[in-house]
C-alpha cells in the first residue's frame, strides 16, 4: 500500500471523522473539488481501508460514472466485487500486491536491470486478478456520406509535472475534457458520414519521469512510480475506455519520449529497451485486455530504443515519434526537422509514409514538406518556466485531433482541442 502525502493523509483521517470535503477544505487551505479528487485518488489507489470505499463517490469498475457518466477505471468496487473478480481477488490482495511493489523497489536499487523488472512484475502480480467487464460496443449512426476514421494524438502530458497552474489533478482533467471533445467533434462529422472507428497516436512523455534533469525532484508532485502504475493507466485508461463507448473500433499506436528514459544522464547504464511511457503502455494493455474492440501497437525489442512506429489508415501512412530526435536550439528546430524528413522518405526508415506526427516541442505546428506534412502536437501542461526562461516561448495546452479518409489517403478535417 503506498504512502500518502500529509495533506492526503488528513483529508482522509477528517473524512474518517465525519468532516465533509467543504469543511476539509476549509481546515487545509484548499478547494472543496482538490478535497474531493486527493480523497478519490487516495481511495482509488488502495490508501482506504474497505470500509472507507463507500465515501469515494467515483464510478464502479465498469459501471457508470458520478451523475451518469461514462464507465470508469478505478473505484470502490475494484476489490472484492461479484463480477468484477474472480474467485481468488480481494481488496485485501490487490493491496498486498501493492505493498509488495514497494518491497520490490527499495530492495532493487542497488540493481537497475531488477528494478525494472520489479515495475513490471509487481503490475502484473496487481492486475493478475483484476478482471473489468467489457464495454458494450456503440451503434454510431450511419450517415450516407462515405466512412472516415478519426485520429487523435496524445503527447506530452507530463504526467506529475508541477507547476503554479499545472499538477497530476489538472492533467487529469484536461484528458477528461479531451475525450468530451473528441466526442463531440465526431458526432459534428458524424452528421455528414460515418465514423466507426478511433486511432490513437501516442508520441510519448506521457510521464514527467524522476531525474531527467537537475532540480527535477522539485518539480514534480508524484513518483515516478506513481505516474508509471496508479495515476497514468487511471488516465490514459479511463480515456481509452471513453473512447470505446463511441467507437466500434480503438487501435493505439504508442511510442517512447525522452522523459520516459530512467536515470537522466546516466540512462546510458539502462537498456535502451527501458522506457516509463513503454511501462505505461503495457500496463494499460494489461488492464484493458479483455476488450476484444482495443488493439496495440507498442513497438520494443531487447538491447533497441526502438523509438518509431508506423501506423496506416487505409492508404494513410503516418510515422510516429516523440521528436526529440530532431535537433536545433531555440525553439522548434525547423531544419533539423526537414533534414531528417527527407532522409527518413528516402530509405533510412525502411516503411513508407505520408505524414509524420512528432511532439516534444509543446507547439501545435504544422510543416509541408514537399508532399509530406509534419504536424507537432501540443502538450497539456502549462506554464513551462524553463520554456519562458531560455526559448521566450509559452503555448496554450491542446492535443490533436484528426479526420481520414482511408480509401483516398488523405486527411479531410484536423482540429487543435484547445483544454
Amino acid at each position: 500500500m503506498g504512502t500518502p502525502n500529509d495533506t492526503t493523509a488528513a483529508i482522509v483521517a477528517l473524512r474518517k471523522e465525519g468532516y465533509s470535503f467543504s469543511e476539509i477544505g476549509a481546515r487545509l487551505g484548499i478547494s472543496k473539488d482538490a478535497a474531493q479528487k486527493r480523497h478519490r485518488r487516495a481511495a482509488a489507489t488502495g490508501l482506504l481501508l474497505p470500509s472507507d470505499r463507500p465515501l469515494y463517490e467515483a464510478a464502479a469498475l465498469g459501471g457508470r460514472g458520478p451523475g451518469g457518466g461514462e464507465p470508469s477505471l478505478l473505484s470502490e468496487e475494484a476489490a472484492g466485487s461479484p463480477g468484477r473478480c474472480d474467485g481468488e481477488c480481494s481488496c485485501k490482495g490487490l493491496r498486498e500486491s501493492n505493498r509488495d511493489l514497494l518491497r520490490r523497489l527499495s530492495k532493487a536499487n542497488a540493481s537497475k536491470e531488477e528494478l525494472v523488472e520489479a515495475v513490471y512484475q509487481a503490475a502484473k502480480d496487481g492486475l493478475s486478478g483484476l478482471v473489468l467487464d467489457t464495454i458494450p460496443a456503440p451503434r454510431p449512426p450511419k450517415a450516407p456520406g462515405e466512412t472516415e476514421v478519426a485520429l487523435a494524438v496524445l503527447s506530452d502530458w507530463q504526467l506529475a509535472k508541477r507547476t503554479s497552474t499545472y499538477n497530476s489533478d489538472v492533467c487529469e482533467e484536461r484528458i477528461e475534457r479531451l475525450a468530451e471533445r473528441i466526442v463531440r467533434l465526431t458526432q459534428i462529422q458524424r452528421a455528414d458520414h460515418a465514423v466507426d472507428d478511433l486511432h490513437v497516436h501516442v508520441l510519448g512523455d506521457i510521464v514527467e519521469g524522476e531525474l531527467i534533469f537537475p532540480g527535477q525532484a522539485h518539480q514534480i508532485d508524484a513518483s515516478l512510480y506513481r505516474q508509471v502504475t496508479l495515476d497514468g493507466p487511471r488516465i490514459l485508461g479511463n480515456f481509452l475506455r471513453r473512447m470505446l463507448a463511441n467507437f466500434e473500433r480503438v487501435h493505439v499506436t504508442a511510442v517512447i519520449g525522452n522523459h520516459g528514459a530512467l536515470g537522466g544522464r546516466a540512462r546510458q547504464d539502462y537498456n535502451p529497451e527501458t522506457n516509463a511511457d513503454r511501462m505505461l503502455y503495457r500496463i494499460v494493455q494489461q488492464i484493458l485486455a479483455g476488450e476484444e474492440r482495443l488493439t496495440w501497437n507498442i513497438p520494443d525489442g531487447p538491447g533497441e530504443s526502438t523509438w518509431y512506429a508506423v501506423n496506416e489508415i487505409g492508404k494513410y501512412r503516418t510515422l510516429l515519434l516523440h521528436g526529440d530526435q530532431f535537433r536545433g536550439t531555440s525553439g522548434l528546430p525547423w531544419y533539423g526537422i526537414q533534414k531528417k524528413a527527407g532522409g527518413w522518405a528516402l530509405g533510412a526508415i525502411d516503411e513508407i509514409f505520408d505524414d509524420i506526427d512528432f511532439g516534444h516541442f509543446h507547439q501545435p505546428t504544422r510543416l509541408t514538406l514537399n508532399r509530406v506534412t509534419a504536424r507537432c502536437n501540443g502538450s497539456t501542461e502549462s506554464d513551462n518556466g524553463y520554456a519562458r526562461e531560455q526559448l521566450a516561448a509559452v503555448g496554450q495546452p491542446s492535443q490533436g485531433l484528426r479526420f481520414v479518409h482511408p480509401s483516398k489517403g488523405m486527411v479531410t478535417a484536423e482540429y487543435t482541442v484547445w483544454l
